[in-house]
């Protein structure tokens, strides 16, 4: 597939132009002048890698991990997850993803790699300070023993590099019972009505607070959202992004809307992988 095939399908698509009406190639989204000369853009596309395994499963299947192989051939794919580096390697199968792909960014890009290699570590402990994180802990623990749910496991806050991840059922839960919350918290709203608590109650204390995953919620500095890790996407025109949780008040809804992205909302690997496939390999 031609350089040129890729980006007037990418014209078409994006701006919704008939095939036969796409203005000349260096008027078309894809090309960009430098010293006379109209060069390729560089493209990315960054995939939350929530989206890569499906709810059954823990780890990516063989098959989506070929189809990014592929794919990166193309096309550089970069990988954004609010995880830690140990239940990335867990959710990728391993460390080779660390390896094969350029950009591989934990906890929002708090923690980046770029082939394997680490290129920046924020702590949130250092940030914010000893005390506010304490009070903070404290003030979830006690909301989070007023709530009464179908079943509680443990693991209730989870320390991380760059942000704590709260879970009102217990990150030690079954992939069963985790599926069991995602459709009561559909239902029941916990996690937004936390949200909402937590916002009222450190509206001073320059947080966010996210929906992320199935079952928890993601508290890191402002700023400190997915839309972190753009800052070593520099080199790049375009940046494609897909993700699930692109609604307001999700953890990606703030990349989604980026003025530096494009947009992609997705449901699971399937939905992902036709995405992917209609945009660059159809």
């Amino acid at each position: 597939m031609s350089h040129l095939f890729v980006y007037a399908k990418f014209y078409q698509q994006l701006h919704g132009t008939p095939a036969g009406s796409i203005p000349s190639i260096p008027a078309a989204r894809g090309l960009h002048q430098c010293g006379g000369l109209w060069l390729p853009e560089q493209f990315v596309f960054l995939i939350s890698m929530e989206l890569l395994r499906n709810r059954g499963r823990k780890v990516i299947t063989p098959e989506m991990y070929e189809f990014l192989c592929e794919l990166d051939k193309k096309v550089t794919v970069g990988l954004v997850g609010g995880s830690d580096l140990c239940k990335i390697r867990e959710q990728m199968g391993g460390s080779a993803a660390l390896h094969r792909f350029k950009h591989v960014f934990t906890e929002n890009g708090l923690v980046a790699y770029r082939y394997d290699q680490l290129i920046c570590s924020k702590d949130i402990a250092s940030h914010v300070g000893e005390e506010l994180l304490q009070r903070l802990i404290n003030f979830i623990l006690r909301r989070l023993s007023e709530i009464t749910l179908p079943v509680k496991r443990g693991t209730f806050v989870e320390f991380r590099k760059g942000m704590l991840n709260v879970s009102p059922i217990g990150r030690s839960c079954s992939q069963a019972e985790r599926d069991a919350f995602y459709t009561y918290d559909k239902e029941h709203k916990i996690r937004e009505t936390l949200v909402e608590v937590l916002r009222k109650e450190f509206g001073d204390c320059d947080l966010q607070f996210s929906i992320g995953g199935q079952i928890s919620i993601d508290i890191f500095p402002t700023g400190w959202n997915k839309c972190f890790c753009l800052r070593f996407l520099e080199d790049y025109d375009t940046i494609h992004f897909f993700g699930d949780k692109t609604m307001k008040g999700g953890n990606d809804f703030e990349i989604f809307s980026h003025p530096r992205t494009i947009g992609h909302s997705v449901v699971g690997p399937e939905d992902t992988k036709k995405q992917l496939q209609d945009l660059f390999f159809s």
